[in-house]
């Protein structure tokens, strides 16, 4: 079995808080030129346009050094290189910083912002502002949350110690509590834990459940209700894309301002802010396996459709 190789740090500095692309040639294959194999990996970017990175000296590889256009292909060797960056429609809310120390900064993310660089969503991104507004440029994320939910991430400054908190995540070892609004149903028997299988197809906007052995776990409470809206505190046991969003669609409940449940919408134009997802990242709390420190973390956001009912209603969907 062939070792993987440790990719070299990154010979380019980052754009406006996004790191730029790594890229491994893969071992096999028939390409003669690097460039021969990048032209055809990356045919999203356009017709010329990654013959005109070459030409123009922007794809390098490890020592920094411009990739020729000529210069033969090497199986498992790393290049970098800029993407050309979208354009975004500028997100007009703050990341607040909840709390920053040598080896974390929690963030509490509002509605429609990407946590991480992701597709047209790159450096209007949490990260990648956060990296800006804080000069940490090997700021890191822990974990992500939908851009549509609103609330705390955990990032790390370090990163040499991304990994012990990535292990929080992935050994169940951190409290999350989250909070949504959603219709009130009086035979909805409260608290429950809903337990069933869910997928998430490539390619496929909404997430749906299957029969089989549970993959997704999560305990529904009431929180309270008022003029037939119900407020839902959920706390997920696991992790499965768009869990709380279908369990309380499964429970006849869905939350409001959800465009994937019960059914698909069609997407609201760019820029459109009015009915964020009410679904909100509450609470974290976990034991730092850094300092060992106790971490309760609460979110100072609200969501707008219990705020402010009337105002919420108002609103054009």
């Amino acid at each position: 079995m062939r070792r993987r190789t440790p990719p070299p740090p990154a010979p380019l500095p980052q754009h406006d808080g996004v790191d730029p692309v790594r890229v491994r040639l893969p071992f096999g294959g028939q390409w003669a030129t690097v460039r021969e194999h990048l032209v055809e990996r990356l045919t999203g970017a356009g017709p010329g346009v990654v013959a005109g990175m070459f030409d123009a000296g922007l794809v390098v590889a490890a020592d920094g050094r411009a990739v020729a256009p000529d210069a033969p292909y090497e199986p498992g060797m790393f290049v970098w290189f800029h993407r050309e960056l979208p354009e975004e429609i500028t997100v007009p809310f703050p990341v607040e910083v909840v709390h920053r120390d040598e080896h974390i900064v929690v963030a509490d993310k509002p509605h429609f912002l990407a946590t991480t660089p992701r597709g047209t969503h790159v450096a209007e991104t949490a990260l990648a502002r956060l990296r800006r507004e804080l000069d940490l440029p090997s700021l890191t994320a822990a974990h992500r949350l939908d851009r549509l939910t609103a609330g705390l991430v955990l990032f790390t400054v370090r990163p040499e110690e991304r990994g012990a908190y990535q292990t929080l995540f992935r050994d169940r070892r951190v409290r999350k509590e989250y909070e949504a609004v959603a219709p009130y149903d009086p035979a909805l028997t409260l608290p429950r834990t809903v337990r069933s299988r869910i997928v998430k197809e490539r390619g496929v906007p909404a997430a749906r459940e299957v029969e089989g052995e549970p993959n997704a776990v999560t305990r529904v409470e009431s929180a309270g209700h008022r003029a037939g809206l119900g407020r839902y505190r959920l706390i997920p046991e696991t992790g499965q894309t768009h869990q709380l969003r279908v369990h309380l669609s499964a429970l006849g409940v869905p939350i409001l301002g959800d465009p994937l449940y019960p059914e698909v919408t069609a997407p609201v134009p760019a820029g459109d802010f009015r009915r964020p997802l009410q679904l909100l990242a509450r609470r974290l709390e976990f034991t730092d396996p850094v300092t060992g420190a106790e971490h309760t973390f609460v979110s100072g956001r609200t969501l707008s459709a219990w705020s402010d009912p009337a105002e919420w209603a108002t609103r054009a969907p």
